[in-house]
This record gives structure tokens, C-alpha cells and sequence, in this order.
């Protein structure tokens, strides 16, 4: 039996889109016009205390609209796509028994994958062989853990960068706990898979490219005034938290906090960095590559519908999409 509201077969709706293209705005402008709730697409927004680098809805936003999904972690924790797929149903099953609509924001790719297409039974997270990994990439280097990997799981190694330690590491942490490489994984069908058309997926693309550029550089240095840098300086003070965490590997982090390892180990003045534009430029440049990465994902997914994020009528384009899928009076059997 489908819920009052709900299109026969539906259980959310995704609105995904690249980095600083608007999401979060027209999510909020849509809970002007339909009684629905946010869950959270997003794998820094889970940690407490990373508020600034992650864009993380301000509280009035979040007081506007219950959001969900939202510091949940502190950031020394793993956080699974599995994970995030059991709780994400299990919140949208409760969204909908309470009558309102399960808006899914986000641009976390993987996240969506393991909700809308199930994942297969690969290994979960070890924390001793992902420090095992990490103490092997301290000593010979990331690439030379990329080279290991394309000898045994070549496919996967080649779509990686030599520099990306989260995702070499996953790979490699796959392979030395199954046996079996990432790439064998994704190719076993899910046991969890939804029905086709459960989850339909709305994509911000914009058609502008040096918009979205501007707009990344917009909210760095919107970031930067609300004292980012001072937010990565309080975690970084904490002990117990270190480089190698996936917290930390977050883009805009993970640059912020190399530039201040370097300065600190020259004994400066860590409050400088603010002066300094280089590690800047190039959590930026990290930034708009993230943007790239998250667009060419959603365009393979086939069954997207396509709004051109940086359009006049964005908002309205996606209210008309989200009516097609939920309307308060209710859908014929």
C-alpha cells in the first residue's frame, strides 16, 4: 500500500547537484511550498564540529525544517554508505508515516548509489588494517600503495589518482579482507536493491561551468569569513584526531590542515595562514575538482531528471518535478 501523497512505488525523492551549485536553497525553498523533511546526503555533515567547511545548514534552517543525518558522528568515527542506506530508509519510512515528503539532499555519489541501487556484501570499515594501510602510505607513499593496487585490482587502480588515499585505501582494505577486489564487489548484484523508480533522482546540473567556479569561490571565502581556519584549529588540537581520519580527508580540511602541519612544524604562527593564498588556491582548485567528479556521476545515471542549476527557474522547474512524484491530495491506486 502506497502512503497518502505518494506516487504508487515511491519512497523519496534525491535532489543531488555538485558542490555549491544551490541545493541546500532550493531544498529550503521547496519546504515553502510541500510539507516534506530533509535527510542529508552528505558524508561531512555527519561529524559534529565541522560546521564551517561543510556548509552545514545554519540553525534557524534547521529549526525552519527538520533535517536529519546532520552531526550524528563525532568526526573520529567511521561512517559507512551502508550505513547511511539503512538509516536513510528507515528515516524516510518514518517522513512518510507522518504524512510529509522524504527529501533527500545531497552530493555525496556513493551515498545515492547504495540507496538507490543496494550494495553488494563487501567487507564494512577495519580500523587495524586501514591503519596498517596508513602507516604503509607514511612510509613508502600513496603512489606506491596505487601501484600495489593496480597489481591486483587494475580496473579500480586505473580510475583513481596516485594521490587519492581514501579511496586506494578502500580498495586495498577490500582486497587484503575478502580476497576479492572492489571492482568483483560491484559487479555482484545487491541483495538490498529497491524497485526501479523508488528513489527518482533530480539533478542540479549547471550549465555554466565558470558559474559554478564562481560560486565555489564565493562560498570559500564566505567559509573563510565565518573563521574557518579557527574551526580547523580546535579539531586539530584535539589528540585524538590525525590527518589520515576521512573526516578529515574532506576537501578544504585536508588542504587546511597540511598548510597548518607545515607551519607548525616551522614554529609559526598558525592565525598567518589566513595571509597565506597558496593552500587556498589550491583547496579551491580541490573543490571545483570534487564539482567535476560529482558531475560526471550523475550524468551515468540514465534515469536523472536534468534542471539546469544556475537556470532563472530553478526552484519552480524543481517544485513542478517533485509534484509529479507527491501531491498532498493524494495519488489514485
Amino acid at each position: 500500500m502506497t502512503e497518502p501523497g505518494f506516487r504508487p512505488g515511491v519512497l523519496g525523492l534525491c535532489l543531488a547537484g555538485p558542490t555549491a551549485c544551490g541545493k541546500t536553497a532550493v531544498a529550503l525553498a521547496l519546504a515553502q511550498q510541500i510539507p516534506l523533511e530533509i535527510i542529508s546526503v552528505d558524508s561531512a555533515l555527519v561529524y559534529r564540529g565541522m560546521d564551517i567547511g561543510t556548509a552545514k545548514p545554519e540553525a534557524a534552517e534547521r529549526a525552519a525544517v527538520p533535517h536529519h543525518l546532520i552531526d550524528i558522528c563525532d568526526p573520529v568515527e567511521p561512517y559507512s554508505a551502508a550505513r547511511f542506506a539503512t538509516q536513510a530508509r528507515q528515516l524516510a519510512a518514518q517522513i512518510r508515516s507522518r504524512g510529509k515528503l522524504p527529501l533527500l539532499v545531497g552530493g555525496t555519489m556513493l551515498y545515492f548509489k547504495a540507496l538507490r541501487e543496494g550494495l553488494s556484501d563487501m567487507p564494512g570499515a577495519d580500523l587495524a588494517t586501514r591503519r596498517q594501510i596508513d602507516q604503509e602510505a607514511a612510509q613508502r607513499g600513496w603512489p606506491a600503495l596505487h601501484a600495489e593496487l593496480a597489481l591486483v585490482d587494475p580496473s579500480t587502480a586505473a580510475r583513481l589518482a596516485s594521490a587519492d588515499a581514501q579511496r586506494i585505501q578502500r580498495a586495498l582494505e577490500v582486497w587484503r579482507l575478502s580476497g576479492q577486489t572492489l571492482s568483483t564487489w560491484h559487479q555482484i548484484a545487491p541483495a538490498d536493491a529497491p524497485a526501479a523508480g523508488a528513489w527518482p533522482l533530480l539533478s542540479l546540473e549547471p550549465v555554466s561551468r565558470a558559474w559554478l567556479h564562481a560560486r565555489v569561490a564565493q562560498r570559500w571565502q564566505q567559509m573563510m569569513d565565518q573563521g574557518f581556519l579557527d574551526e580547523v584549529i580546535r579539531l586539530r588540537s584535539r589528540p585524538d584526531l590525525h590527518a589520515a581520519l576521512p573526516a578529515l580527508r574532506s576537501v578544504g580540511y585536508r588542504q587546511a590542515w597540511q598548510a597548518l602541519e607545515a607551519v607548525v612544524q616551522q614554529g609559526g604562527d598558525p592565525g598567518l595562514l589566513r595571509l597565506q593564498p597558496a593552500w587556498q588556491q589550491a583547496a579551491i582548485a580541490a573543490t571545483r575538482q570534487l564539482a567535476k567528479r560529482q558531475l560526471t556521476w550523475l550524468r551515468s545515471v540514465a534515469d536523472r531528471h536534468i534542471v539546469p542549476g544556475d537556470a532563472e527557474r530553478v526552484t519552480q522547474d524543481c517544485l513542478l518535478w517533485a509534484q509529479r512524484s507527491w501531491n498532498p491530495t493524494g495519488w489514485a491506486p
